[in-house]
């Protein structure tokens, strides 16, 4: 394993944040009482036949600063059927804020990027500016430009007018990173992709050594950012005696794609308490993880105590520490999850709770017979 502070890369635009994550799912209504009475998320803003859109339905959610949108094909002939029927709900488009769309567009294709959509300006109620590139998997980096629109959210979009739901504060702020595991031998190939396509830098590194179990291995890179808004880990599988957790998911997914969101809160206790609340599940961590804690990690503001009873995770580096906890995958097939971390300094990841991790994760492997 290597992680580095130094700059690595050259940024070839000025890619401000993640603007949006948008989900293809099943059935949209469903999922948005899912992710507002589980995850307190706020409805935002609707699309669909009631604003002159007739092949499919959108919803924004919004949390503080993270924006979910939840898109249902209404006819057999828009591309999320096609794409459901493959993957089952999860993860279509990773959305970027940028200043001018037509250059980072093709700037991103000058450097061997895959297009998607060429860029689009919509003038109805300002500028709004729009394109997108293909990356692993059948996944889209969307750029968006609305500095200059007037409207609530793109056009034909309206306020989302839902009834109110009795649910805890989660705490959630913004997204930390986004995580996509690829096939063999891919994860360098989609590296090279990032860097040269986008100027980001390698920021870590691990390989099998670094990521396994008795049973199970795999590798992984995360990429950045120069403003480190923007972190994109990949895994790969790894020779291991069984079937790691990255080979479950290309086999349940049907190829590369999301494993998982990342949301940054700024006081986990209260999230996790009330997410647990909410009916949120997260994965198990044995009780012997919390023993000699402070011991492994150093001094920590919080009650290990209480640590413990939420299964909370604590890892530290040279910046400082990090708390996290994953929850259990979101929908039947075991795809994607969300990750719940709290930086307290710490550029990190996890790595120190690999192990503890991914036994956790082997365990609901085999109890779904897959490992």
């Amino acid at each position: 394993m290597y992680m580095t502070d130094k700059w690595e890369g050259k940024e070839h635009f000025n890619i401000k944040r993640f603007k949006y994550v948008e989900f293809y799912v099943g059935n949209a209504k469903q999922v948005v009482h899912f992710y507002r009475s589980a995850f307190g998320f706020e409805e935002f803003a609707y699309s669909g036949p009631e604003t002159g859109v007739f092949s499919h339905v959108s919803y924004v959610l919004k949390n503080r600063k993270i924006f979910f949108v939840f898109t249902t094909p209404l006819k057999s002939s828009h591309p999320a059927t096609d794409w459901l029927k493959k993957h089952g709900d999860g993860v279509r488009d990773i959305a970027f804020d940028v200043d001018d769309v037509e250059f980072v567009y093709k700037s991103c294709l000058d450097r061997g990027a895959i297009p998607h959509k060429k860029p689009i300006r919509n003038n109805e109620n300002g500028d709004f500016d729009i394109a997108s590139i293909k990356t692993y998997g059948d996944t889209i980096h969307t750029f968006i430009d609305d500095s200059k629109f007037n409207g609530l959210w793109a056009p034909k979009f309206k306020k989302l007018e839902l009834p109110k739901i009795n649910t805890s504060d989660t705490k959630l702020v913004l997204i930390d990173h986004i995580v996509g595991n690829v096939d063999w031998d891919e994860m360098d190939k989609w590296r090279e992709y990032y860097e040269k396509v986008f100027g980001f830098g390698t920021f870590v590194r691990f390989d099998e050594g670094d990521i396994s179990t008795k049973y199970s291995a795999l590798k992984s890179i995360v990429l950045r950012s120069k403003n480190w808004k923007i972190k994109l880990p990949i895994n790969e599988p790894a020779q291991g005696l069984k079937k790691s957790q990255i080979e479950e998911y290309l086999e349940f997914n049907e190829g590369a794609g999301v494993q998982h969101i990342a949301i940054l809160t700024d006081d986990i206790i209260s999230s996790i308490a009330n997410l647990r609340s909410n009916g949120v599940e997260f994965l198990h961590i044995p009780d012997t993880y919390y023993d000699n804690l402070t011991q492994r990690v150093g001094g920590i503001d919080e009650d290990v105590k209480k640590l413990k009873e939420l299964n909370i995770l604590v890892d530290r580096d040279e910046y400082g520490y990090l708390l996290q906890i994953f929850t259990k995958p979101l929908q039947d097939r075991p795809t994607l999850f969300i990750e719940i971390i709290q930086r307290k300094g710490s550029k990190g990841f996890g790595q120190g709770n690999f192990q503890a991790l991914f036994e956790s994760i082997e365990k609901a492997q085999g109890e779904r017979g897959n490992l």
